[in-house]
């Protein structure tokens, strides 16, 4: 029983962390495009420019 008084403040410390976090990747922008970079590996670097115009415009094509 007293291992539950160390056990639960460290998993919401733990728990905590974790949100805080996730929140900074999202405030960082971290999750803002989440297609381009599958996209981008398909082409040529030198098409990046269209293909990135085209991801935007959802007209890809594979």
């Amino acid at each position: 029983m007293a291992v539950l008084y160390v056990l639960i403040p460290v998993s919401i410390v733990l728990a905590g962390s974790f949100v805080l976090v996730c929140l900074a990747a999202i405030r960082k922008g971290q999750f803002d495009d989440l297609e381009s970079p599958q996209w981008r590996i398909l082409f040529d670097e030198t098409k990046t420019v269209n293909t990135e115009k085209l991801i935007e415009q959802g007209r890809t094509q594979a």
